[in-house]
């Protein structure tokens, strides 16, 4: 069977698959961002806490993916929390440490204007930094989504959804001829997956930043 022939046959399985695979980096990131930005925000606030902070969150990504995954199935069992679980933990550096430049980069002139408006520290964060470092911290999130959507494809060998159990079926019916198409399938579609998601960020991007600071 040619590659051709295989995409035809397969597609609806692939499609499925696919939808599998962007609600799992969809609700990692959801749940990244709404950990990584307050975190961002209390190491850039926070001086001392502001290395700890990105130690911890950059070992996360230096350990191997099956590792990481594993760790949580005693806990989380199979199936897609632990997949949730690491995906989160690889998530986090890229956004903490784009919220904590995004924020030192806000001129302090500006700073000192809102001080001079009388805004507090809480509104002064929400209507004048976090807006200005949006672009850094949205380019933080789009870099994270990349990492999640390749490494979610491992997710399958801890009995999580997605494209990655294309990839592993392939793998494990080598020598069969059909294997390679199966591999190179999965791996295809991951590619269209992260490239139609990067193109997503770059228009979110576009439409959620003022004209002002594109």
């Amino acid at each position: 069977m040619t590659f051709a022939e295989y995409l035809q046959r397969n597609y609806e399985n692939l499609i499925e698959l696919g939808i599998e695979h962007i609600q799992l980096v969809v609700i990692a990131m959801g749940i990244a961002i709404a950990l990584g930005i307050p975190l961002g925000v209390i190491a850039q606030r926070t001086q001392p806490l502001r290395a700890p902070i990105l130690a911890t969150t950059g070992f996360f990504l230096t350990l191997p993916s099956l590792a990481l995954f594993a760790i949580f199935i005693p806990v989380l069992g199979i199936g897609m929390k632990p997949a949730i679980a690491a995906l989160v933990l690889y998530a986090l550096l890229p956004i903490v440490s784009n919220t904590v430049t995004g924020l030192d980069s806000v001129d302090a002139a500006v700073i000192k204007a809102s001080r001079g408006m009388g805004m507090g520290s809480s509104r002064r964060l929400l209507q004048v930094e976090l807006p200005l470092a949006w672009p850094v911290i949205i380019t933080g999130i789009r870099v994270s989504t990349q990492v999640v959507v390749g490494i979610a494809a491992i997710a399958a060998l801890v009995g999580g959804p997605g494209l990655g159990n294309e990839i592993f079926r392939g793998i494990r019916s080598v020598p069969s001829a059909n294997a390679p198409n199966l591999m190179y399938g999965g791996t295809l579609a991951i590619v269209v997956l992260a490239l139609l998601l990067d193109a997503v960020f770059v228009l979110i991007r576009q439409l959620t930043t003022s004209r002002g600071i594109r």
